[in-house]
């Protein structure tokens, strides 16, 4: 698991707090804690976190566990456990809250959501209304208007009175807050020993942060007792699904200069001339760079090697594939093709085919059945054709954990 004191690219990435540490009684314990049972063929708390760690506004992710739980937590998350920061918990979920709130202090987010593990069906929509109402000085709550007519209980288990619902709002989570504010207030009653809060909306209240309501989601429901979890994995089971398999493509195009030869899918061809570059070059694996990054939307190869860096002057272009595999690996992608055709007159690229699939099947960590390399001409058409150049392009397949619904 990562140090969450690692800086993100984006400062205004919104950091996350999960709950994930309650023993949930309610469930039942014949499966274990409700946050790792199991619907939809996967653990609860893995839905969850794939609903932050996929979603752009997202940046540092803070999960609180069950000191028991180290080990459950990482089958569970598999690859994601890799891009979180797990900490351990306290005897109330206020307690682990602020804990969680305390492990993201170094990384300074300007603003923060908590969230509820067993709340597994949060959606991308419901998550950008949240991060929209948040302010300087101002929290916000997804809630749902009550529906239910309210009873007032008596002593003696008979009606005392009908509670009007006039106003009233069922709470959920994620709750946003400017992160400084929220820590604040949780430290604050951490001190005085005030621990009756039921939500981090109510310490809010108490600390004077205003919140703003914002609409809720009916889908957004909180597996409590085992009977939700039933439910949730025959929801699951019967929604229509098909697999997350994500395509990227991407071109690159360098002319010739003088020189003795090319280096094309990592293989030095001896040429009468060479490709012009900050790198070597090798206009292959950066159209292949580029599609790698595509499938996780991670920029382009411009963005994570600038050709200003003198640091990158003559560098083998592998080392750029290299990384865009081991961010779509660290995503829980799986590469399933690579998929290159390089445009050119000159060298023949058919001799030297073996060694480039070679090459890449080490880079990628794939079988060379999963990489294609073609070549073709332009038919003396345009500055290919005038060998002025080679161009390329690369197509990316890669399968990445859970499925989408249809």
């Amino acid at each position: 698991m990562r140090d969450v004191s690692e800086k993100h690219a984006a400062d205004d990435k919104v950091a996350v707090v999960i709950v994930a540490a309650g023993r949930g009684a309610r469930a039942g314990q014949a499966n274990g804690p409700k946050q790792y049972q199991q619907i939809g063929g996967g653990a609860v708390i893995a839905r969850t976190l794939d609903a932050f760690l996929t979603h752009p506004k997202i940046g540092p992710v803070v999960v609180v566990i069950h000191a028991d739980d180290g080990a459950l937590f990482r089958r569970a998350a598999g690859a994601n456990a890799d891009r979180v920061v797990a900490v351990t918990g306290g005897t109330s979920r206020q307690e682990s809250v602020r804990l969680g709130l305390l492990a993201l202090r170094s990384h300074a987010p300007g603003r923060v959501l908590i969230h509820d593990a067993a709340r597994p069906f949060v959606d991308a929509e419901l998550i950008d209304r949240t991060i929209a109402a948040i302010g300087e000085r101002q929290g916000a709550l997804p809630a749902l208007p009550v529906a239910d007519t309210l009873k007032r209980e008596t002593a003696e288990g008979m009606i005392g009175e009908t509670v009007s619902r006039a106003g009233l709002h069922a709470a959920q989570t994620p709750q946003g807050f400017p992160f400084w504010p929220i820590l604040a207030a949780h430290e604050k009653a951490h001190h005085l020993g005030k621990a009756d809060f039921t939500d981090d909306a109510a310490i809010a209240e108490w600390a004077h942060i205003p919140v703003k309501i914002v609409p809720g989601s009916p889908d957004n429901v909180k597996l409590t007792w085992a009977r939700d979890i039933a439910m949730a994995d025959q929801r699951l089971s019967s929604a229509p699904r098909f697999p997350d398999i994500r395509t990227g493509n991407g071109y690159d195009v360098h002319a010739f200069e003088p020189g003795d030869h090319v280096t094309l899918c990592g293989v030095a061809i001896p040429h009468r001339k060479k490709l012009s570059g900050h790198s070597d070059a090798d206009v292959g694996l950066h159209a292949l760079t580029d599609a790698l990054l595509a499938t996780c939307g991670v920029g382009d190869i411009g963005t994570h090697f600038p050709p200003s860096d003198p640091q990158w002057k003559g560098a083998a272009s592998r080392i750029f594939v290299e990384h865009a595999a081991k961010l779509v690996r660290e995503r829980g992608g799986r590469i399933a093709n690579a998929d290159i055709t390089l445009i050119c007159e000159a060298p023949r690229v058919g001799p030297h085919r073996e060694a480039m699939t070679e090459a890449l099947s080490a880079m990628l960590r794939i079988s060379r059945d999963r990489i294609s390399i073609k070549a073709t001409t332009n038919e003396k058409l345009g500055f290919v054709g005038r060998e002025e150049g080679i161009a390329a392009i690369a197509t990316a397949s890669v399968v990445f954990p859970g499925d989408v619904p249809e």
